[in-house]
């Protein structure tokens, strides 16, 4: 079986780019907040949606789009930590009662969002692709990445360069000295929480741009989005660039791997459980250790 090689390297950009987006947000929340929030995962759902809207019957293109998902979604994000997940802890939740409680939010942002705009899968319009060489390009996927490298190095100038940024990091490394220090915790992590759901809006709007929008969106790529959680380091900015890219390529190498054996590529997505798994065992603060200044 002949490979496009260029072409596996190409799309694994992609797939690391859409998981960077996804992911970014969840490990800095899950680094603050210390729990696995599983209603991440409708944000991205709900940011496609509204994606689909702004730019579909409204016509509004996808940058303001992006924009319009990324502020709402933001603010239910924001909400959901400050209605409930903040009450919860400052009550002695435990991370099993957290957790159980973002799987009960998950559920009722996902029968919410079918009861409002239904369960069929929408689509948007069709994007133009180009060939160079061997190599396919669809106009979405460089919106994509040229959003990746925005995000990346937006949020590394934030973090060294800016007093939220600063604090943000403070917070996460010891949030009794943060608050000895001055800093209004409470504060960051709120605002953490909406830039975190505001940017899984974004991936999800390319995630359904790319596919379809329907309830179940984010669900279907949120095993690999905390697997690079996993791999990078629970709170770990740079460490999760690294393995958003690291995961992207192995899922399309286990694709090539799995035409080749004749399987089904379905089975790509045991990848995610792999790597989650064997990062677990052996490294268990993933890549964190490489990038301790993050």
């Amino acid at each position: 079986m002949a490979v496009n090689w260029a072409q596996v390297l190409f799309n694994s950009a992609v797939t690391g780019s859409l998981y960077l987006l996804g992911a970014v947000g969840l490990t800095l929340t899950y680094g603050l907040s210390q729990f696995p929030n599983f209603a991440h995962a409708e944000y991205i759902t709900l940011g496609a949606f509204i994606g689909y809207f702004i730019a579909g019957p409204l016509g509004l293109g996808l940058p303001a789009a992006l924009v319009i998902a990324f502020l709402c979604t933001g603010i239910v994000g924001a909400i959901c930590y400050r209605g409930i997940f903040q009450p919860l802890a400052k009550r002695g939740a435990s991370i099993i009662h957290l957790m159980v409680a973002s799987i009960a939010v998950s559920f009722i942002l996902r029968y919410s969002i079918g009861a409002i705009w239904g369960w069929n899968p929408l689509y948007f319009k069709s994007w133009p692709s180009f060939q160079i060489g061997s190599l396919r390009i669809v106009g979405l996927w460089l919106w994509l990445l040229a959003a990746a490298v925005v995000l990346a190095l937006a949020l590394h100038f934030a973090l060294v360069n800016t007093r939220i940024g600063k604090a943000i990091r403070a917070t996460s490394s010891n949030p009794g000295l943060a608050l000895a220090s001055g800093i209004h915790t409470e504060s960051v992590v709120t605002m953490t929480w909406f830039v975190g759901a505001g940017l899984a809006a974004v991936a999800g709007i390319f995630r359904g741009a790319d596919t379809q929008v329907w309830p179940t969106t984010g669900w279907d790529i949120i095993l690999p989005i905390f697997a690079v959680a996993v791999l990078g380091g629970i709170g770990n900015f740079y460490g999760s660039i690294a393995a958003a890219f690291i995961i992207g390529l192995a899922e399309n190498l286990g694709v090539v791997a799995l035409l080749a054996l004749g399987l089904s590529t379905e089975y790509r997505l045991a990848i995610a459980f792999i790597i989650i798994i064997v990062t677990l065992i052996f490294r268990p603060r993933g890549l964190a250790m490489l990038f301790r200044r993050a």
